[in-house]
Formats: structure tokens, sequence, C-alpha cells
């Protein structure tokens, strides 16, 4: 009805990168319905919760969110208001029915594969129909249905984009729910991708990261009767104009294929940060992990990879105090984190993950011991961050503008290695342009630069 009111929508996003890409999406394929975004829940009339199930904790942390937005719909519906609340991603797909006898607020269950289906669930609950849990992975390929996010949207995202290139894990490894929550492997079409990288370059995206649970197994249909692997398509994806940066994420060990290594060496475009995960730097500990790598056959990947590209910045992931970790498996992580030298990392205590094979191992490790390792390691982990941005001072490198800082006339932009840059009085036209900055001074977290004047600056 001309001159109605929009409906508004809020989605509060948990987690992986890949969950700020479907809560985008989620947002995209509402706004036909009349659906806009807004940026708090009271101003809403749908909020949808987009979970995460790796970190430990996680569904307490939604049920008690849950909890808050079951006294907002109490309050909007004393004023004769309505709102429907919805929990979706991968705590969803886990929970399914459970969460809605334990959270009777909630209006709607959905997992990672079917939030396409948004519109239609919520129709359905407009006209009365009974509460819906939909956790089931649907024949059909959920990107298909997506609308092209809207040229608007895209550009007051910014500079960067996450684009979704391959979903689900084959790999079981015995302590993660990705393969339950998220399915087997998907790849998408070629030319789906490049159509949708296309787009957000029109709209003015300069930076793109490819995302995927196991991304460089990608093995999309080329629309020549073959698959193309993660390094074909990073060569396509460079030849678009206004693509200026790529980067991936997250990398398996087992999936680093030569053509990938050789793009690193042969696109410009491609960025020289690597995140790939090793978890552990025992092979008893790998072996238990069912990684299916062993601690010698990452670090000469590790080799290969520094050969191609030199200038390669590495990060990873790592799981201490796994079931069974012996002292004499711990310090095999930590040398192995020395001999590989890694400019930033993630890690964390394990915790089991109801319904994991890890879970249900009776050797489980005493959270006193897995704090005092995970401190040991951190340690380790911040003094090669540190080392690594400090390096930095003194070099000029070019910066992508992607955010303004907390201070007036402060920019903050990524490096090439994807540091946090943050530049002081820098005019508000170098936003979403890349510029060459010389680095002053290094932290753990980012570092400070300021700008070469050249009349591209200052104009």
């Amino acid at each position: 009805m001309p001159g109605a009111p929009r409906k508004k929508i809020f989605v509060k996003t948990y987690g992986c990168q890949m969950n700020v890409y479907d809560s985008a999406r989620m947002v995209d394929v509402m706004a036909p319905s009349g659906y806009a975004e807004v940026e708090t829940p009271e101003e809403a009339d749908i909020v949808i919760l987009n979970t995460c199930h790796i970190r430990e904790k996680a569904a307490e942390k939604v049920y008690s969110e849950l909890g808050r937005l079951r006294e907002l719909k109490k309050e909007k519906s004393g004023r004769g208001e309505s709102l429907v609340i919805g929990v979706a991603g991968c705590v969803a797909q886990a929970e399914g029915e459970e969460m809605r006898r334990r959270a009777p607020a909630v209006d709607l269950v959905l997992g990672p594969q079917t939030y396409h289906r948004l519109p239609e669930y919520v129709a359905r609950l407009a006209n009365g129909g009974p509460g819906i849990v939909e956790t089931e992975f649907p024949a059909e390929d959920k990107f298909e249905a997506l609308p092209a996010p809207e040229r608007r949207k895209t550009l007051a995202r910014g500079a960067t984009a996450f684009l979704t290139i391959q979903e689900g894990c084959d790999k079981f490894c015995t302590f993660c729910v990705v393969p339950y929550t998220r399915g087997a492997e998907f790849s998408r079409p070629v030319a789906r991708i490049l159509d949708e990288a296309r787009a957000l370059a029109e709209a003015g995206v300069r930076e793109i990261t490819l995302l995927g649970q196991n991304v460089n197994a990608y093995h999309g249909d080329d629309g020549k009767g073959g698959a193309a692997s993660l390094g074909a398509l990073i060569r396509a994806l460079a030849k678009i104009d206004g693509v200026e940066r790529l980067r991936y994420t997250t990398s398996h060990p087992r999936d680093m294929d030569d053509e990938l290594i050789a793009a690193h060496a042969g696109v410009p475009e491609l960025m020289p940060y690597l995140h790939l995960p090793v978890q552990s730097g025992s092979d008893r500990i790998l072996d238990a992990m069912n990684r299916r790598h062993d601690a010698e056959t990452y670090l000469r990947l590790i080799e290969r990879i520094r050969a191609a590209r030199p200038d390669i910045a590495l990060s990873s992931d790592f799981i201490v105090g796994f079931p069974g970790e012996t002292e004499e498996d711990f310090e095999a992580t930590l040398s192995l984190v020395r001999e590989v030298g890694f400019a930033q990392a993630y890690s964390f205590k394990y915790s089991p993950r109801p319904g994991t094979p890890a879970a249900e191992q009776e050797d489980q490790l005493a959270e006193d011991v897995k704090s005092e390792r995970l401190a040991r390691l951190q340690d380790l982990l911040g003094e090669q961050q540190i080392a690594f941005n400090r390096a930095c001072a003194g070099r000029v490198m070019p910066v992508l503008f992607d955010r303004r800082g907390k201070g007036e006339r402060q920019l903050v932009g990524r490096s090439p290695w994807l540091q946090s840059v943050h530049v002081e009085e820098a005019p508000e036209s170098l936003f979403g342009q890349i510029v060459e900055v010389e680095i002053e001074e290094g932290y753990r977290n980012s570092l400070r630069g300021r700008l070469l004047m050249t009349e591209a600056v200052t104009a």
C-alpha cells in the first residue's frame, strides 16, 4: 500500500564471518517484503539472532539474549505492537525444537541452510500460523533463491565485503560441530560467484573476502562440464574491474593444492595473508582430532607457501587442552609455533560440544590445566604478533581505508597483511580508497601511520 510505513528488521550476528554474510543476506531477502534494517531490537518488528555454535557456552548466551527479547515482546504487546523473534544459524540447527520448548517466546527457528525462506515463514506467522522450526537440509540451493543485494545497501556496508563461495564440511574433526550444523561440503557455481562479485565491485567494493567452512576445498561448477578449484576461481575474480584485493578464509591444510599456492605467487590481487589452522603441534593429538595431517606435513606446506610468496603473513587456530593432551603434546605445539612464526593467531581452551566424538572421551583435562597452558601459548603468540607489527615501522604500504576511527578526522584501514592501520588528519575523501601510508609505529593489535601526501590524496 503506497505511503504505508515500512516494517523493520534487526539482525544480531554472533561468531564467524560467514554469519556476517548470512545476516546481510537475511536483510536483503526481506527487503522485497517491505522490511528495512534498523540498529536496535527496540525499533524492530522482527528480531533475528544469527548464532554460532563454535565457542563455549554459545547456546547459553543465546538463551540469555532471548530472555531480554521476551521482555521486549511483552512491552510491545502491552502497547498493541507485535514482535517476531527468530533464531537462525548453528545454535538453531543444533537445538531445533528444544529451543522453542525452552524459550516459548521464540516464533521461528531456522538453520543456516533455510534462511532464504524467511519471507515465507514470516508471512505464515503473520497469517496466524504456529511457531516454525526448520532445520532440515533442503534439496534446493539456497543461494539460487536469494535476491541480488541492493546497490545502495552494498555501498552503505563499505569498501570491503564477504562473499560465501562454499559451505559445509566433510572433514569430521572430532571436536567440531560444523558437519552436523552446516551439512556436507557444497560449492557454488563459478558463474554465480562472478556475478555477485561484479555487483559488489560496481557498488564500490574494493576488497572481497571469500568465505567457506573449508574454503580451499572449493570445487564449483565451471560452466564447461568440469569443476574449478579455488586457485582458478581467484584468477577469474582478479580480472573483474574494480576488484583490487582478494582474501579467503577458512582453509584446511589438506586442501592447500599447487594451483592455490601458485595463485599466491602469481595473482597480485590476492593479499599476502593466509589463515591456515593447524590446531596442535602434536601428531598424537592431531590424530585424535582426526585432522588428517601431521606437524611435519604442515611445516613443509608452510615452506612451500613461503617459497611462493616470501612476504606472506600467517595466521592459525589452536586448541589447547584437548582430551588426553600431555605436557609433551603441549610442548610440541609451542615448538611448532616457534618454528613457523605467526603474525596473528586464535587460541582457545578445548570445550566439549555435545554430539562430537571428543566430548565422549573420558580423559578430559582439568580447567586449571587448560587455562595455564592457554596462557603460555597466548604469551608466545602475542610476542610474535607484536614483533611482526613492530617490524612494519618505517615501511610504506598501501592501505584501504574502510572505517572511521574514534577521533575526529581519524580513518582506519587494512594493510595487505590485514592489520588495522590508524591515520590521523585523514580527509573523508579517502574513505574507500587505497592510499600509500608510512607506518610510524606497531602495536599488538594495530599500526599507526601517516599519509604520504600526493595529488591523489589532497584532491
